[in-house]
């Protein structure tokens, strides 16, 4: 199931675990497109430690993930540090023979105040 995989995949990096990350679950064809980092696997995973260098105690906290044929979204409560309000952040994967060819990601700060009683999560 990709959806597990995906989870594991964020789970493993916000855990400092980038190499085996990539090592179990992303393609060597890897696109992305986040737009701050050219769109190679290798670019990818070098910001990637360099934001777990920056910030070795951020949380992820899963709070939806959806699976629809080759493609997975993970919907999270992610902080950089814990005493940080955080961002929801949605991450969507396609998956090809197992392994993460395409990803995107989006997020929103938590805002410290907000008018809406629902809240992000």
């Amino acid at each position: 199931m990709n959806k597990n995989k995906a989870v594991d995949f964020l789970q493993l990096i916000v855990a400092g675990k980038i190499d085996e990350a990539y090592e179990k679950y992303v393609s060597t064809d890897l696109r992305h497109h986040n737009p701050y980092f050219p769109g190679d696997a290798e670019s990818l995973k070098q910001a990637m430690k360099e934001n777990d260098g920056r910030s070795p105690s951020k949380t992820l906290t899963v709070k939806l993930s959806i699976e629809e044929g080759d493609n997975v979204m993970v919907y999270s409560h992610i902080k950089q540090k814990p005493e940080d309000l955080g961002a929801a952040v949605v991450h969507i994967f396609r998956f090809s023979n197992g392994k993460i060819v395409e990803m995107w990601d989006v997020g929103q700060p938590v805002p410290e105040e907000s008018p809406n009683e629902n809240g992000m999560f």
